[in-house]
C-alpha cells in the first residue's frame, strides 16, 4: 500500500512539474530570441555608421534606439558617450 501512494505521488509530481519546465523553456525561447534581435539591431546600427566621430555616435545610436522601438524591445544605454 505504502509503495502505491509513493508511486501516485511521484507521477502526480512528475505531471504537474512539466507543465512549469514548459513554461520556463518557453520564457527562455522568448528571451533569447528578443537578445538576438537586440543584437542585430546593434550590429546594423554599427555598420550603418562605422566611424567614431562625434556626429556618427549620434546616429549610431539613434538608429539603434529607432530599431529596438521597430521591435518593441527595451531600450540600451547609448554606445557613446555622453556630449559634453
Amino acid at each position: 500500500m505504502r509503495r502505491w501512494v509513493v508511486c501516485l505521488l511521484m507521477t502526480a509530481v512528475l505531471a504537474f512539474g512539466s507543465g512549469s519546465v514548459e513554461a520556463a523553456t518557453q520564457q527562455a525561447n522568448t528571451a533569447m530570441s528578443k537578445w538576438k534581435t537586440m543584437d542585430v539591431c546593434a550590429r546594423q546600427a554599427q555598420k550603418a555608421f562605422p566611424d567614431f566621430s562625434a556626429d556618427s555616435n549620434a546616429k549610431r545610436d539613434a538608429a539603434l534606439k529607432n530599431c529596438l522601438n521597430a521591435n518593441n524591445l527595451p531600450p540600451r544605454e547609448p554606445m557613446s558617450p555622453p556630449a559634453h
